[in-house]
């Protein structure tokens, strides 16, 4: 599922998050949502064992880091926004439903004709209405901004609202608390709220690392060009983090906290992944195992005595594919 940046004039306005946004976020979501483990091990790198610790974001409600975003955007929203529209095809609209059946509102995905089955089947576990439009996100997310106007409703973005990537920033302030030092972070890039979330919660006192496919690499088109530009999606991961252009906001804290970007090939992603079921019986979808590519294809090399954090973003995916 291809997610494009596809917004209203207003909506591409730069927006800034800081530290400040996400310690509210914070806030906001206590007793919301997990307080997601660490596991310090080692991984089989290029040249022998990796220290690693690993931030298991996929055992997040709905199995997405994504819940944290969706559920901070409509707590900030207040009590009287009854229903909520988002296009989406993957995590964000799992996040959106689990969120807003949680605070008693209701929500309706738009998917394009490309949505993996096991993904929608989720939004309806979760009780959202799903509607098919397009073959593209961009023409679901014309029909959503439509459909949110027409029902007066709440419309999320996946990736590019202050309150979505405050919310993900919220891992950024629990790895303050979990992990001595100040190791680098590595984090998977899609339309790049995650990273940027983080990026934000943590600021230069710890260097956080975009990890992208070399098959979407929306970060690094936009650092060289110096401004979000869209790019041709091709890479196993597109379900998860296909978005055709980094997120005005993910482009901003990048700029601000030197955010860099490291590209893997497809077939680390892959190998990762199965690494990561192999040897630890840990299951996620290929985002989710995006960020450990890096350190087991050597594209990211630790400094010595440096042991990253590795952050496994996602947990969504077809078993049978594994």
């Amino acid at each position: 599922m291809i997610e494009r940046a596809l917004v209203e004039p207003q909506h591409r306005t730069s927006r800034r998050v800081y530290r400040s946004d996400v310690r509210a976020a914070r806030k906001r979501l206590a007793g919301q949502t997990r307080k997601t483990p660490v596991f310090h091990t080692t991984v089989s790198g290029p040249h022998g064992p990796v220290p690693v610790t690993l931030k298991l974001e996929y055992l997040q409600h709905g199995g997405t880091f994504k819940v944290r975003g969706s559920l901070n955007a409509l707590l900030e929203s207040g009590a009287d926004v009854e229903q909520v529209v988002i296009a989406s095809g993957g995590n964000a609209g799992i996040a959106a439903a689990l969120a807003s059946a949680r605070l008693g509102k209701t929500c309706t995905v738009v998917v394009p004709e490309s949505a993996p089955h096991t993904k929608v089947a989720a939004m309806w576990a979760y009780g959202a209405e799903v509607l098919w439009h397009g073959t593209t996100y961009a023409e679901a997310y014309l029909y959503a901004t439509d459909l949110a106007t027409e029902r007066a409703a709440l419309q999320l973005h996946a990736y590019d609202l202050p309150a979505v990537v405050a919310g993900a920033g919220v891992v950024g302030l629990e790895l303050e608390e979990q992990v001595r030092g100040r190791p680098p972070v590595l984090v998977a890039v899609g339309g790049g709220g995650l990273v940027a979330g983080i990026a934000a919660a943590v600021g230069r006192r710890q260097q956080v690392i975009g990890i992208e496919p070399e098959g979407i690499p929306t970060l690094h088109a936009a650092l060289v060009a110096n401004r979000p530009v869209d790019i041709e999606v091709s890479s196993v991961a597109a379900d998860s983090l296909g978005a055709t252009r980094i997120g005005d906001i993910a482009l901003e804290v990048a700029r601000r906290h030197e955010v860099r970007s490291v590209l893997v090939t497809d077939d680390a992603i892959t190998t990762a992944r199965e690494y990561l079921w192999r040897e630890f019986r840990i299951v996620v979808e290929l985002a989710g195992a995006t960020a450990l590519a890096a350190v087991q294809s050597g594209a990211y090399v630790p400094a010595e005595g440096e042991r990253p954090i590795v952050v496994l973003c996602g947990a969504n995916t077809d078993l049978a594919m594994l």
